[in-house]
């Protein structure tokens, strides 16, 4: 609102023009940007002010804060180092493949291996014994009917001893074949030990991951209540200092005319100090016009 808006406004309220929520309006809007500028000219030049004697408790109050406010941004920081620490070692734990010895897996899937491959040597002897007790079972009973017929004299002599003999070498391939499956047997027994060894390594070695990521939970959850309580003092340390920003913005602005100090304090400032009083002065009519003063 300049002044010659303002004469004009006032020409046409003696009309019956009154656009008083308007004016309310744009006295809001402009003491909103002056509050704003308040801080940020506070903000920009709150370490120059320690030579202004009425700004002295403002000044001391925000080196304190400041203080306060490093010490507090620096353990929040060292917080988020840890809490992002224990994140990334959660996060390793639940995505990492679970061969955390690959020597031990490899053992496994070899003894695995070794243990298809005995089961169908087994199956392969279990197989051949089994024909050979079938071939076995039917050169009795040829020998039980080549007997009978000898005493008949039908049966020679020669066919006989030539069954007993297939008998006797079916007999020793027989006990072979149960002696390999015995051997192997106790391989597989073996394999099967050393195979329950080593899942008893790796469900250790579960529970051990498992009992890593709840500390790790328990670490993060730990973390975060300092993160958050660092964050409210942070949040609270801004709300104070901000408000000595603009206490200080304030005073050297509205004094940046008539007191050197302040004068020199706002130097560098000196465009924005004259748009604040402007918005002022702005403010000032608005609420003229819409009847306030």
């Amino acid at each position: 609102m300049t002044t010659t808006r303002y004469f004009i406004a006032r020409f046409a309220q003696a009309f019956g023009i009154f656009r008083r929520n308007q004016r309310m309006g744009d006295a809001a809007s402009e003491m909103h940007l002056l509050r704003e500028a308040e801080a940020h000219l506070g903000r920009e030049v709150w370490e120059k002010v320690d030579s202004i004697e009425k700004l002295s408790i403002e000044y001391w109050n925000l080196r304190k804060l400041t203080k306060e406010h490093e010490t507090v941004s620096d353990r929040l920081a060292q917080c988020e180092k840890r809490l992002e620490a224990a994140h990334e070692e959660r996060s390793n734990l639940l995505s990492s493949s679970p061969a955390l010895q690959p020597e031990l897996f490899e053992e496994r899937l070899a003894v695995l291996a070794k243990l298809e491959s005995l089961s169908h040597q087994r199956d392969e002897i279990v197989t051949n014994a089994r024909g050979i007790r079938r071939i076995y079972d039917g050169l009795r009973i040829k020998l039980e009917i080549l007997s009978r017929d000898q005493l008949t004299n039908s049966a020679s002599s020669d066919d006989l001893e030539h069954v007993k003999r297939r008998l006797t070498e079916l007999q020793q391939q027989f006990v072979g074949y149960k002696e390999a499956r015995t051997t192997v047997g106790t391989e597989i027994e073996a394999l099967e030990k050393t195979l329950d060894t080593i899942d008893v390594d790796l469900e250790a070695m579960r529970v051990e991951r498992r009992v890593q990521a709840s500390a790790a939970f328990q670490v993060i959850a730990e973390v975060n209540k300092e993160v958050s309580t660092y964050r409210a003092e942070i949040g609270l340390l801004d709300t104070r200092m901000r408000q000595l920003y603009s206490e200080i913005g304030r005073y050297v602005s509205r004094n940046a005319y008539i007191d050197k100090p302040c004068a020199e304090t706002v130097q560098t400032q000196r465009p924005l100090v004259d748009v604040m009083r402007a918005l002022r002065r702005s403010v000032a009519l608005n609420h003229r016009l819409a009847g306030m003063s």
